[in-house]
């Protein structure tokens, strides 16, 4: 099954040098009957396209929570055993963003990942993602205003980098 692993730079380096993507239990995002369901689409593309913006709105919440980490989200897309991912069970129609939500109960090995995606490192990007991680909690609250901020970060499209690619990422 392909996931997407909301994750940082600051994280993606730590798994650069230990070769995993961890530790387990870990939370990542694929196309679960829930999502297919919501979305209302038999396109595989389009169903992995939702759960990616999804990872990427979780990388966002890790920014939130580390300060220090540098302002871009990451995802890492790769495949895994179906029998090391575990559905989780949120109430229909709970909360969006929560759909297509998965756990790792193993890491993954980082050398097997498909791809990463993260955000240009471009001042403008990183000036719309700083503001969006610190309207987080705010937005969370019901701030209107936070939420557009925080919402805005879904402007940037990621970028698709591979593997190797990844050195070239890191702080």
């Amino acid at each position: 099954m392909r996931v997407y692993v909301p994750t940082t730079l600051t994280a993606l380096a730590q798994s650069h040098a230990e070769g995993v993507l961890g530790p387990a239990p870990l939370r990542a995002y694929a196309v679960t009957p829930a999502l297919r369901e919501w979305y209302l689409s038999d396109d595989i593309e389009e169903l992995e396209y939702a759960a990616l913006v999804r990872a990427a709105q979780a990388s966002l919440r890790l920014l939130a929570e580390d300060a220090k980490a540098p302002r871009r989200r990451v995802v890492v897309a790769v495949d895994v055993p179906d029998g090391e991912v575990r559905l989780q069970n949120h109430a229909e129609h709970e909360d969006a963003a929560l759909l297509g939500a998965v756990e790792l109960v193993a890491a993954p090995r980082l050398a097997k990942a498909a791809s990463v995606h993260a955000d240009a490192d471009d001042p403008e990007v990183v000036a719309d993602l700083a503001a969006a991680a610190e309207a987080v909690a705010a937005a969370d609250a019901g701030d209107e205003d936070a939420r557009f901020t925080v919402d805005g970060a879904e402007d940037h499209e990621l970028l698709w980098f591979a593997t190797q690619e990844v050195p070239g990422l890191l702080p």
